[in-house]
């Protein structure tokens, strides 16, 4: 009998490519399937054939659907996965719309570079294609939160309301009647609009934890930081830009502002949502009335139009985008992508950063690589489309509209544990932010705790 294991295959000090095998009595099962992004070193991984044969796995069980935790799903069951691939309810609603999306903007990217000749591929291929991703959705599997469900063998799985998107879990891998392997996928935050707060989970012998904001807290005031900055951008006739990822965080600005306008605290302006797949979360995000807070159901009971600002619009075509940039400010455009990897946020920031009067806010974690992360640093200009882009438009960050826990509110949920874990593994954080937090919580739980390492196997209990 093979002995249980679990080997960190990506998010192992960094915070994308989120995988991890697990293998117990001769069942392998894949936590999470994420694309990695960032720094080319990181993106090359994507190409490469994963270190374990795909048609040996048994099962995948996602605990969201970010794309640096499914976005490799299609690679997956293009090198021959056939299993079923299980996620809640509104994790397969969102996946729907973000791994076709994927693919459409990588095909696109490849097309994009053969015919204006800026890759060093001849010819320029797409990671994966839509046809790949549709196959995806008919391998998933839903399942609800609160009850065990069987994935392999004796391998059973809960799965709990983690806060941080629509549908997010943390996941609970009970293997027999032994080894208890608790992974905390990405932990939200407490007392935020829209969701509810991360569930406790009682008791594991293993935990695997996110730890991207390990080494800092949130600042508190985002609301007042917000309006200033809508404020001033709007005082210059400016155009606020707001790359935005489409799950959650678009929702969130869109929660912010519509909140803002109520209280007069900042101009009713044009807001435009420039991307057909954040206009499909957000209808998600009202449909699934059953994942959301008190408050956004009080809301709703209210008869208030939901994630919906005054003047806002939402655009789908590509017609509808292009013509935004006959759009004179103030105005406020929130695109994806949030990092500035790709989407139509590129050609607004192609467009306007070499305009003083622009503002662009980033309102979440920018990975190192990234456009978004060049622009955070102070970069004099950023390559888009082949092309040296001078930015400048200046540059604002709002840390506390993240959708993760931070060092505080992750060492909050672990004292819902009855009992300490025999041993925490961190993932899914850059190195500083996982030795912060494993010090945090050696110091203050005593526990014991420690990085996981890229590729390195453990055993299990």
């Amino acid at each position: 009998m093979t002995a249980a294991t679990i080997q960190f295959l990506g998010a192992a000090g960094t915070v994308t490519g989120s995988q991890h095998l697990v293998t117990a009595h001769d069942h392998r099962v894949l936590l999470d399937c994420g694309l990695f992004q960032g720094l080319k070193e990181l993106r090359e991984r994507n190409w490469r054939d994963p270190p374990f044969d795909p048609k040996s796995l048994e099962a995948v069980v996602i605990s969201h659907a970010h794309i640096d935790h499914t976005g490799a799903l299609p690679l997956l069951v293009r090198r021959g996965y056939r299993g079923p691939i299980y996620c809640t309810p509104a994790t397969a609603d969102l996946l729907e719309i973000l791994l076709p999306d994927a693919a459409h903007l990588q095909e696109e990217a490849a097309d994009r570079a053969n015919r204006h000749g800026y890759s060093k591929h001849r010819p320029a291929l797409p990671l994966y294609t839509e046809a790949d991703a549709r196959q995806v959705l008919a391998q998933l599997r839903t399942k609800g939160s609160g009850r065990p469900f069987s994935v392999a063998g004796d391998v059973t799985v809960t799965y709990r309301r983690a806060g941080h998107i629509l549908g997010a879990a943390t996941v609970d891998l009970q293997i027999g009647r032994g080894t208890r392997l608790v992974f905390s996928g990405d932990l939200g935050r407490y007392d935020r609009p829209i969701l509810p707060d991360p569930e406790p989970v009682p008791e594991a012998d293993v935990l695997l934890l996110e730890s991207t904001y390990g080494d800092r807290e949130h600042v508190p005031g985002t609301a007042d930081h917000m309006a200033r900055v809508v404020t001033e951008t709007a005082d210059r006739s400016g155009a606020l830009l707001i790359p935005a990822f489409v799950v959650d965080r678009t929702q969130e600005i869109l929660w912010l502002l519509q909140h803002l306008e109520d209280e007069r605290r900042i101009p009713v302006l044009p807001v435009y949502v420039d991307s057909p797949s954040a206009t499909d979360v957000t209808d998600i995000y009202r449909r699934h009335t059953g994942e959301l807070d008190e408050g956004m159901m009080e809301e709703r009971r209210r008869g208030e139009r939901l994630l919906h600002t005054k003047r806002g619009q939402f655009c789908r075509t590509v017609q509808e985008s292009k013509r935004l940039n006959d759009v004179r400010g103030p105005v406020i455009i929130i695109s994806s992508s949030g990092m500035a990897t790709g989407g139509r946020i590129l050609h607004h920031l192609a467009h306007r950063l070499p305009d003083s009067r622009t503002t662009v806010l980033l309102v979440g974690f920018q990975a190192e690589g990234t456009r978004g992360r060049a622009l955070q640093d102070g970069a004099k200009a950023i390559r888009i489309f082949g092309t040296a882009v001078p930015v400048e438009a200046q540059v604002v960050t709002v840390h506390g509209l993240s959708a993760h826990a931070d060092r505080r509110e992750t060492l909050r949920w672990l004292t819902g544990f009855t009992r300490a874990p025999r041993q925490t593994y961190l993932v899914h954080g850059e190195p500083p932010a996982a030795h912060a937090l494993a010090e945090a919580i050696n110091g203050q739980l005593g526990w014991s705790v420690r990085a996981a390492k890229d590729g390195e196997e453990v055993p299990l209990p």
